[in-house]
């Protein structure tokens, strides 16, 4: 590989290197950065911080099925054990999982702690 290097006073200040040099650091850097990328996903996972969501979740919801429910289904609750969890009646949580009544941020908080996601997971984007 041929390099020039550029000298400030005895400093290295810039190294020249052939473009297809360039091209070949840059794919490289992508890599290092893909491989950072998943080490710390996996170590995340392992430390419990993240999850692996089904596609079906996913797909439900994208599908406009309404969140707190695929969500509530997804952990396995009924909705008298949710809506125990969450302090608010069974009715109430039945109206929020039908788009019947808008809940209160303090509600849907409650809602995303017992199903252990955020509250961006439940709240329907304002789109």
């Amino acid at each position: 590989m041929s390099v020039q290097v550029i000298k400030q006073g005895n400093k290295p200040e810039w190294a020249i290197v052939p473009y297809e040099t360039y091209l070949q650091l840059v794919e490289k850097a992508e890599m290092l950065q893909d491989i950072q990328d998943y080490d710390s996903a996996k170590a995340a996972l392992e430390r419990g911080d993240d999850e692996l969501v089904p596609s079906e979740v996913v797909y439900a919801i994208l599908d406009g099925e309404n969140a707190i429910k695929v969500w509530r289904e997804y952990r396995g609750l009924s909705q008298q054990e949710a809506a125990e969890k969450a302090g608010i009646s069974v009715p109430y949580l039945s109206q929020l999982e039908t788009n019947k009544r808008k809940g209160s941020i303090d509600v849907l908080t409650a809602i995303a702690k017992v199903l252990h996601v955020s509250l961006e997971n439940i709240v329907p984007s304002q789109s």
